[in-house]
């Protein structure tokens, strides 16, 4: 890791200055995109858009803003991700909270949404009632995509983390959703006998041993239980599939799954669920790796 570099002083610069100054620190810090992440830290500092930041690029900061971004120079110098700085991730073209409570929500597991919405709409209109399950809910980010994308739909999203839930509730609330969802502490499917039409899960999937070799900007910020899968990174996979092979009848149940790991999560199902099995699809991302797992019933 880079040594985290102090902050060049921001007194008495302009809006455009500042983005040159912030970029060149982040540059020599060893960020990756530098000038992409000054662009977003700088008019956030200064309460601006980026249209603002165009159209005004000679606005003087006041001492208040120099010494916010300062401190968002530092903060990105080592390594705290641009989403965790502002408090919140773009996911699926809508904005969700985010906390270090929460995993920070991935592009790629956009796959997810794609996924599910295919599933749905294969079998129903886009407005007709669908229950859906997120295990492991996080921000919420997955199951509120999903009731914003499909009118008729209701969820339940469980989450181990109290703190985690909070944050989801939030998320529900700022994007008028709250009164088709409710919120579960509980792992897997432990006191829940409600049948669902779609289960979906992003869970912790990365093998213990290999949490140290990830990037800064997970290993430091995201929260270690959801991201450590056990010591093959499969043992929430196993413990989900047990849960629904006992579950009421579900019509399909689709899940991110880490780079290699796809057809070992297709035997854990097929494995678990026997004859329930009425087929297993598989999407991939636009990595080119496969990103989710479905096992369909009906």
């Amino acid at each position: 890791m880079a040594e985290i570099t102090h902050p060049l002083s921001y007194d008495g610069v302009t809006a455009m200055e500042a983005v040159r100054i912030m970029a060149r620190a982040l540059s020599a810090a060893g960020i990756d995109s530098p000038a992409a992440d000054a662009r977003l830290l700088v008019p956030a500092a200064l309460g601006l858009t980026k249209s603002d930041l165009i159209v005004h690029p000679q606005r003087p900061l006041t001492r208040e803003e120099a010494s916010r971004l300062e401190q968002f120079q530092l903060r990105r110098c080592g390594y705290e991700p641009v989403s965790r700085i502002l408090g919140e991730r773009e996911f699926f073209g809508r904005m969700f909270e985010i906390t270090p409570d929460t995993l920070d929500p991935r592009p790629d597991s956009e796959t997810l949404i794609e996924a599910a919405l295919e599933l749905v709409r294969e079998r129903a209109p886009q407005d007709s009632p669908v229950r859906i399950l997120d295990i492991g809910t996080g921000t919420g980010c997955l199951l509120l995509t999903l009731l914003a994308e499909l009118p008729g739909a209701t969820g339940v999203g469980t989450d181990l983390s109290a703190a985690a839930l909070s944050v989801a509730a939030h998320n529900a609330m700022r994007h008028g959703l709250s009164g088709r969802v409710r919120w579960s502490q509980l792992r897997s499917f432990n006191g829940l006998c409600d049948p669902f039409d779609l289960i979906i899960s992003n869970p912790p999937y990365i093998p213990s041993s290999d949490l140290e070799t990830l990037e800064p900007e997970v290993r430091l910020f995201d929260p270690a239980l959801a991201l450590d899968g056990g010591v093959d990174g499969l043992q929430i996979y196993r413990e989900i599939a047990g849960g629904l092979a006992l579950a009421p009848a579900f019509a399909a149940a689709l899940f991110e799954v880490g780079a290699g790991q796809a057809a070992d999560v297709e035997d854990i199902l097929r494995a678990q669920l026997g004859p329930k099995v009425h087929r297993v699809r598989s999407w991939i991302d636009l990595g080119g790796h496969t990103r989710c797992v479905a096992v369909v019933t009906q």
